[in-house]
């Protein structure tokens, strides 16, 4: 039997039913990764693949890859958005994934006319129970 751990889920962002975090930089900009879940779910990341600055994506719109030793998944675009940076450290370390999704493994930074409709943190909190 695997035994799964808890995932850490952060109070000061927003979650995807599709497990991405979206952080509020509070200059009209918002900073998006993978939730601690879904690192914890694909394994070692072993490559990503972002979108460039100025892309446009709409709500639900796949545009970015994370691939791992078990699996590619696409990252879903949460409202309507253009990419205004793309964390190119991920290039030759995808692993921050895994290490500090958080933080250093951020995907992409992008600009927004609002976000709406997204869980908190309690709220997706509980759909890992």
């Amino acid at each position: 039997m695997k035994e799964i751990k808890m995932s850490e889920v952060r109070d000061d962002r927003q979650y995807t039913e599709t497990h991405e975090w979206i952080l509020d930089n509070g200059d009209g900009t918002y900073t998006m990764g993978v939730t601690d879940h879904a690192q914890a779910l694909l394994g070692d990341m072993v490559f990503v693949e972002l979108p460039s600055e100025g892309d446009e994506a709409s709500a639900e719109d796949e545009f970015c890859v994370v691939e791992s030793v078990k699996a590619a998944s696409g990252v879903y675009a949460p409202i309507d958005l253009e990419v205004v940076e793309a964390n190119e450290v991920l290039d030759g370390e995808p692993e921050l994934v895994n290490t500090s999704c958080y933080d250093d493994g951020w995907l992409v930074k992008f600009k927004s006319d609002a976000i709406d409709g997204l869980m908190d943190a309690e709220a997706y909190g509980e759909t890992l129970d």
